[in-house]
């Protein structure tokens, strides 16, 4: 499966946290920048943090069940390998971040099953990284 980039630009409160959050916890190379925004390789997608106070101000608190879980909507994330996914959640881990899900398997023994958890960024976006138990499944109908 060959799938492109996606580009994503999102709402925080403060650069610097953004940096320290997706450059230094995360790993995320930064790219181009300016006064109000920073881009970031995610993992080989293109995010932008850009300055927006009122938007992250506004940001409601929503979820949906899913797999007996109550999962932040909106979110983003990445589909990592099983390695990668367990690399991160130790590192995360370690670093003593909060998650809103703490890393699991979900939809075990069924064609999507996954590794993931969900956690915050500084201005509370939701993220969720995930890996598939067969990367082949991603698209997959349980």
């Amino acid at each position: 499966m060959t799938l492109r980039p996606f580009h994503l630009a999102f709402p925080v409160h403060d650069l610097d946290a953004a940096r320290n959050f997706y450059g230094a916890l995360l790993g995320c190379r930064e790219g181009r920048s300016d006064r109000d925004w920073v881009d970031f390789d995610f993992f080989g997608n293109q995010i932008v943090a850009h300055v927006a106070p009122a938007a992250v101000a506004a940001r409601g608190e929503d979820r949906n069940a899913v797999d007996g879980e109550s999962v932040p909507v909106p979110h983003f994330g990445v589909v990592l390998s099983m390695e990668e996914w367990q690399a991160l959640t130790d590192r995360l881990t370690d670093a003593g971040l909060q998650f809103v899900i703490e890393p699991t398997i979900r939809f075990e023994g069924q064609p999507g099953e996954q590794a993931t958890m969900f956690f915050r960024d500084p201005s509370g976006n939701a993220l969720e990284i995930k890996a598939m138990a067969q990367p082949e499944n991603l698209f997959a109908k349980n």
